[in-house]
């Protein structure tokens, strides 16, 4: 058996978590105080009711901005190897960035980056 170690390994980290987990809630308080069920704002005291949805504007930015900072982790092994690539590496990459900065005009089009309306 070659992974033998990795198995106990699993076993034992497994067996370890559900462990954990079972003595925390046979030992944990189950009576919840206001301390514990009030909403934390980073100190201070909540600004609105917590039950209020976030506005999806704030979703559009963040997968925009996941879009685009996953561009630049693949544009780096590119920038790396840059001077060892053939011709059509550049132009597979030029083809890449073209792709992006249409759908960046898109989204400045449509008024996805417009965080005011």
């Amino acid at each position: 058996m070659e992974f033998k170690g990795i198995l106990i390994l699993l076993i034992v980290s497994g067996t370890l978590s559900i462990i954990i987990l079972g003595a925390s809630y046979l030992l944990g308080n189950k009576q919840p105080d206001m301390e514990k069920v009030s909403v934390y704002e980073c100190g201070f005291d909540p600004f609105d009711n917590p039950g209020n949805p976030f506005s999806v504007r704030f979703f559009l930015i963040g997968i925009l901005f996941l879009i685009f900072d996953l561009e630049i982790s693949f544009l780096f092994p590119w920038a790396v190897t840059y001077m060892g690539l053939p011709l059509f590496g550049y132009w597979v990459v030029m083809l890449f960035l073209f792709i992006l900065t249409l759908g960046l005009i898109y989204e400045w089009i449509e008024g996805g980056l417009e965080w005011e309306n």
